[in-house]
């Protein structure tokens, strides 16, 4: 038990540190690059397909490695409305059928298909259609996978931490990735 409590906590830690470190610093820099093409655009009056480009790879970077990040912090959509009336074994049994059912085997699906499609991608040396885009559009398609397999890791460990509530082990929940 204390090996999977530990693993637990390593695992929430990496994706806390992709959502500090690297999906939130993303998020600044898509703020930069739409406001330099704002002004690109309005006051000088040119406009680069590259730069067009690069909002949207930073919208699917920031959106698809983040989702790992967003599922570790309950910010996950789902209808809260009977959720946060029940109590904590309810809300684990709900977390714990909702993996098994629905988010384990979506990111399979969405895995088991674009990893090839990734790959396939890389082999070809894929770059944007548009004259003036982006090259090594398989770095894009990369984050695709990737983000899907962040949040199958952070979903198994929530279904892990919806079974230890149910055994009536559970791994404290005060910001347990800041203890080691």
């Amino acid at each position: 038990m204390k090996t999977i409590k530990k693993a637990v906590i390593i695992s929430d830690k990496i994706n806390e540190w992709i959502g500090s470190f690297i999906v939130a610093p993303a998020v600044f820099i898509f703020i930069l690059v739409i406001f330099s093409n704002v002004i690109m655009r309005y006051v000088f009056n040119i406009s680069f397909v590259f730069m067009a480009e690069l909002e949207w790879h930073i919208f699917a970077f920031i959106f698809l490695l983040g989702a790992g990040y967003t599922l570790l912090h309950d910010g996950h959509v789902r209808v809260d409305i009977f959720y946060s009336m029940m109590d904590r074994n309810r809300q684990a049994l709900i977390n714990l059928l909702g993996v098994i059912f629905f988010l384990i085997p979506s990111c399979y699906v969405v895995l088991s298909t674009t990893i090839p499609w990734v790959l396939v991608s890389y082999k070809i040396g894929e770059v944007s259609i548009d004259p003036g885009g982006i090259p090594a559009r398989f770095l894009l398609k990369a984050t695709l996978p990737a983000g899907y397999f962040l949040m199958l890791i952070q979903g198994i460990l929530l279904g892990v931490k919806s079974a230890l509530i149910l055994l009536g082990k559970p791994i404290e929940e005060s910001r347990f990735w800041d203890k080691g």
